[in-house]
């Protein structure tokens, strides 16, 4: 995937114009919905190195790993770290130090392989607790100890949003007005996951953002807080003549957008131009998944997801 990284650009105060670095599939998908994403790329890397990793070992074990392993096995112990945090059973979690070494950790390995540092922002978004904010926040600064990595910036915005303190708040409205379009499009998919009113009124500014699928983000999280203004993107999401426009879309790729719009819609189906657009998508669609995504939409009942 081009951009499930994050990756430390000038998030909101450059005068130039960066190029893009990544291509649409990439922006498409990656933070699109950002936990999809990130268990993508966890699941790519469980298939090459899950052999790897010893079985038995706890959220512990794997932590110590991270701190004494060789150079490449930490990273692999800092996956592996995040996704036993993914169940939240680990007896680590009732000690009420963990937090406290994850996040140290996290911030003592600002010069190891940036790997390490992204699987750790991951565990400490799974972890949930506010107290991990103020060093993924640190993250997030334009001026860092050390060379910064946007990949571990965007993985730092999607354990912000997990996490959902409203001290990142600011960070996140930044980086959602910035320069860099990865940035811009994890920080919008964060903003859903914050109530107030200034999130909101970001995600509608989002509506308008040059690249699509920013936009995208900013709709599906208007839809669940069945803000109406989401309605004009959601429409361009299902409609199949504008989707086949979108540069770099691969078929999986408008399928996975299209099922995501589909169950944001499901919010706004009592509008005509909605129901008349799910309708077709249910009738005629070649996706089959599509098709039974459009008809549960259209049968759920107004304000439950489908």
């Amino acid at each position: 995937m081009s951009s499930v990284e994050p990756t430390p650009s000038p998030p909101a105060d450059g005068t130039a114009q960066p190029e893009p670095r990544q291509t649409t599939p990439f922006l498409v998908l990656q933070f699109f919905i950002f936990p999809m994403a990130i268990v993508g790329v966890c699941v790519a890397v469980f298939v090459v190195f899950g052999l790897i990793a010893s079985e038995g070992k706890g959220a512990r074990d794997y932590l110590n790993e991270v701190r004494t392993g060789s150079a490449n096995r930490r990273w692999q112990a800092a996956f592996e770290l995040s996704k036993v945090l993914q169940a939240h059973k680990d007896k680590a979690l009732s000690d009420p130090r963990f937090i406290d070494e994850v996040a140290r950790t996290f911030d003592e390995a600002q010069r190891d392989d940036p790997r390490v540092r992204r699987y750790l922002a991951l565990a400490l978004g799974r972890i949930g607790d506010p107290r991990a904010v103020p060093l993924l926040r640190k993250a997030l600064a334009l001026v860092a100890e050390g060379p910064i990595d946007t990949e571990t910036q965007i993985y730092a915005v999607w354990a912000l949003g997990a996490i959902g303190d409203p001290s990142a708040l600011p960070d996140l409205l930044r980086l959602a007005r910035g320069e860099d379009a990865g940035l811009r499009k994890a920080a919008v998919h964060a903003l859903g996951s914050f109530p107030s009113e200034e999130a909101r009124e970001a995600l509608a500014a989002a509506l308008n953002d040059p690249v699509e699928d920013v936009r995208w983000n900013a709709a599906i999280a208007l839809a669940r807080r069945k803000d109406p203004r989401a309605v004009p993107v959601l429409l361009q999401m299902i409609d199949p003549a504008h989707m086949t426009q979108v540069p770099d879309l691969t078929t999986d790729q408008r399928e996975d957008a299209v099922l995501q719009a589909v169950a944001a819609a499901a919010a706004f189906q009592d509008e005509p131009e909605v129901r008349s657009a799910l309708e077709r998508l249910r009738d005629r669609d070649p996706s089959m998944k599509v098709r039974e995504a459009a008809r549960r939409a259209l049968t759920a009942r107004p304000g439950v997801a489908p």
